[in-house]
């Protein structure tokens, strides 16, 4: 039997008069790969939003509940710190800076004083190898497609001991072969225990 990973309850957001969201409930089980599909402005990003902390405890009515605890995220580092982790539609990548430069951006290998490119670059080697993407991590971010950097924001956030990974619409961008590589990839993660929701508005997904 599954447990509950998961719980949303009556959540509700509202910018100005406009509500965004209305006494919304959702369950996600361990190990699942849960979709959430719905029409453009349905409310599927602003849902995640408050899960992940951008739209702060406080600013939503409702309960969040993440391995049976009550969260009150305040930003998007305090549920990184859980285990969950979003990737946008618009990716989190620097352009100019190298694969390993962005996958540890902001938590930097070495000390204060000094970063070890060393353990950089062989700490992003092993989890670019699990997500199967065989580029030198010494690439810059803007010398690869999107279907690449998607590979790129998937390995980061196994970099952050990911349990809950969520990712918004991140086939829009892609062909049909990259989608059905990034989808595939999903099912392996869910092997090694990764619950996964995905955002769409694509039923055949």
């Amino acid at each position: 039997m599954s447990r509950m990973l998961l719980e949303m309850q009556h959540i509700t957001k509202t910018f100005g008069p406009v509500k965004a969201l209305s006494d919304v409930n959702l369950q996600v089980q361990e190990g699942e790969i849960h979709a959430l599909v719905g029409e453009n402005g349905a409310g599927k990003s602003t849902l995640m939003n408050v899960l992940s902390g951008i739209y702060q405890y406080g600013s939503y009515s409702g309960d969040i509940l993440y391995n049976g605890e009550v969260c009150k995220f305040q930003k998007i580092k305090d549920s990184e710190k859980k285990g969950i982790v979003i990737i946008h539609q618009e990716l989190a990548l620097v352009p100019l800076l190298s694969i390993a430069e962005n996958m540890f951006l902001g938590n930097e290998r070495g000390s204060k004083a000094k970063i070890d490119w060393d353990e950089t670059h062989h700490k992003a080697r092993e989890l670019l190898d699990l997500v199967g993407l065989k580029e030198s991590t010494h690439t810059l971010i803007k010398d690869i497609g999107v279907g690449k950097q998607q590979l790129v924001e998937i390995a980061k956030a196994l970099g952050k001991n990911v349990k809950l990974l969520i990712l918004d619409e991140p086939t829009a961008s892609l062909n049909d072969r990259e989608s059905k590589a990034l989808l595939d990839l999903l099912l392996e993660l869910k092997k090694q225990g990764i619950t996964s929701i995905i955002i769409s508005h694509k039923l055949n997904e």
